[in-house]
């Protein structure tokens, strides 16, 4: 859907003069530089854990400001640029920084719809963590907001860049594979990384004086603090992760997602998984999901594993299995991700093509996707009118989405029949608060 708004003469006027200055709008007062050499203007919301590794790669650019409800996790981000202004609330921080070109987002999942939003509605280009959102309605509107406001956005899927992950993509789309029929992706994931499997912990404790809690649960459902959630540890929680298949499976499941283009799944089931509880998923599941056929491309079984689960030893073809990674299975051949991504460390054999004695002397096809030194300065690059980036909130709501799918059988312990158009599962009244949650008083999108 495209969205379509008219402009005043002095918007016209506007926009005729910046765009005479070699710079473009996008519309809400979104601004798109042609000057490669102009530094863009960026804040950083949650710039500790994950977002002070988004701060050193987008170093490049102009610091103005941070805003984080953590002072402690926060403290190197804030040492490391002494001068950008400090905040709390990102909404404070919004309101107050005028000169800003973009944000990047790397905040728990039950808060990126709430900070995206308000900073693409300001026509600020927008970086935001994976997985996209919390909830589909979130993934929605989020996906929705961009559009309408034309700005730039990304989300953190690193792999998505790689050399060896539009490789991947270049050697499935080509055909070498034939027909894939069947996915298998698979995560180490939650066990040694953050608990699950647990009961809400009841215990009240004096919250540090350098975590603002209120701000830090946002729109979710109040409940006391405890050292279990924060930080980190928030992701095996049903109130603000989404589990190993959000955190993971936006990861593992890209290359194939990809170069197949699956779109959303028609349906999702448990095949199998551990007690979870009202707090937290399982500490370990197997989920399967089903897409539709697209066009010549037939439908797809994707079987989705956590918890160190993985898929039947004989479809590696004698190859060791690795803690995380995918399985392309084809009527010709099987393409194999030995990691989370396509890869760009494991030299020549980034992945692999099974059964390997099939594709002896295999010549890789032509590149055709376009080639990035990385994730981060792709989005720099396209916010400063070079090309588009190839993980941004239209291609990432979808992925997404799919994966919240999956989530919702979990969570529901019920098959998930998925009425995309109207955003329902249909026949599973239970799901309907998870799918479009209540936020907290105070708290819209």
């Amino acid at each position: 859907m495209k969205f379509i708004q008219s402009k005043s003469r002095r918007e016209f006027l506007r926009d005729s003069a910046l765009i005479t200055a070699g710079i473009a709008t996008a519309g809400h007062g979104a601004v798109i530089r042609s000057d490669p050499d102009k530094k863009l203007n960026l804040a950083f919301i949650g710039p500790g854990g994950r977002g002070f590794s988004n701060l050193t790669a987008l170093a490049s650019e102009n610091i103005v400001a941070f805003a984080d409800v953590d002072d402690a996790r926060a403290r190197p981000a804030f040492e490391a640029y002494p001068k950008a202004k400090r905040y709390r609330d990102f909404r404070v921080m919004l309101e107050k920084e005028k000169s800003l070109d973009g944000v990047v987002v790397s905040t728990p999942d039950h808060t990126h719809a709430t900070v995206a939003i308000a900073a693409m509605q300001r026509g600020l280009h927008v970086y935001c963590e994976k997985p996209l959102a919390h909830s589909i309605y979130e993934v929605r509107r989020m996906k929705e907001e961009a559009r309408k406001a034309g700005v730039v956005t990304q989300m953190g899927t690193q792999g998505h860049a790689m050399e060896g992950t539009r490789r991947a993509v270049d050697v499935i789309r080509s055909g070498a594979l034939g027909e894939v029929r069947e996915l298998h992706v698979w995560t180490d994931r939650p066990a040694g990384w953050w608990p699950q499997g647990e009961e809400r912990p009841m215990k009240k404790h004096d919250v540090p004086a350098t975590l603002d809690w209120d701000l830090w649960l946002g729109p979710a459902p109040y409940r006391h603090y405890d050292p279990v959630y924060v930080p980190f540890k928030w992701r095996g929680r049903w109130d603000f992760g989404t589990g190993s298949i959000g955190d993971m499976g936006v990861h593992n499941l890209d290359t194939a997602f990809w170069a197949l283009q699956l779109g959303l799944p028609t349906s999702a089931e448990v095949i199998d998984a551990g007690p979870k509880t009202k707090d937290c998923p399982p500490l370990w599941s197997i989920i399967q999901m089903n897409y539709s056929a697209r066009g010549v491309r037939p439908p797809v079984k994707l079987t989705f594993y956590d918890g160190k689960k993985l898929p039947p030893k004989e479809l590696f073809h004698g190859e060791k299995m690795t803690g995380n990674g995918s399985l392309v299975i084809g009527s010709k051949g099987t393409l194999f991700t030995r990691t989370w991504h396509g890869g760009d460390n494991l030299g020549d054999e980034m992945f692999m093509l099974l059964p390997t004695k099939k594709f002896v002397g295999y010549e890789a096809p032509k590149a055709v996707l376009p080639r990035t030194e990385n994730h981060h300065i792709e989005w720099i690059k396209a916010c400063k009118g070079g090309p588009r980036t190839e993980s941004g909130f239209d291609y990432a709501a979808t992925l997404t989405e799919g994966l919240l799918v999956g989530f919702l059988a979990l969570r529901t312990g019920k098959r998930i029949e998925w009425d995309a158009e109207n955003m329902k599962a249909i026949g599973c009244p239970e799901a309907e608060p998870f799918i479009k949650p209540t936020f907290r008083k105070g708290w819209k999108i």
